[in-house]
């Protein structure tokens, strides 16, 4: 489907829905249940919306947390990854740690998301150390 604002509005909506339920749907669940929103395969029905435009839609969409306050890369990752996936984007998801906080009761961790190795949604901060990247092609089967 090509670019118009029929599917601008479909795609705002479904956005604005899926940031609102985030917050619940991935409350005490783990990791890997957590990554279950950022699909690495999925249909496109925003096929056409320019990677710009989403991840505009996606940073106003989450610029307000009343919910996931301290968690507001990974609700703008997440949020990120899926929409570019659901565009026929291979975006990826990586997460990293500020080793300095190894040692305190709690970590400092972040997450961002990269299309063609470039941040697109945050960005790495610095002294983080990147420690898991999610993406379609670091799940390929590689010959040695």
């Amino acid at each position: 489907m090509a670019d118009s604002p029929f599917l601008r509005a479909l795609f705002r909506c479904h956005l604005w829905a899926s940031a609102r339920l985030l917050p619940i749907l991935v409350a005490n669940r783990s990791f890997e249940d957590v990554l279950k929103w950022a699909p690495l395969a999925s249909s496109t029905p925003y096929r056409g919306l320019p990677a710009a435009y989403i991840v505009a839609r996606v940073n106003r969409a989450v610029r307000r947390p009343w919910l996931m306050r301290d968690r507001r890369c990974l609700r703008e990752g997440l949020l990120g990854h899926r929409f570019l996936r659901f565009a026929g984007f291979d975006p990826e998801l990586r997460f990293g740690v500020d080793p300095k906080s190894l040692q305190s009761p709690r970590l400092s961790a972040h997450c961002w998301v990269c299309l063609d190795g470039k941040p697109v949604v945050s960005d790495s901060l610095p002294g983080m150390v990147e420690i898991y990247r999610h993406s379609a092609s670091s799940t390929k089967v590689r010959p040695a």
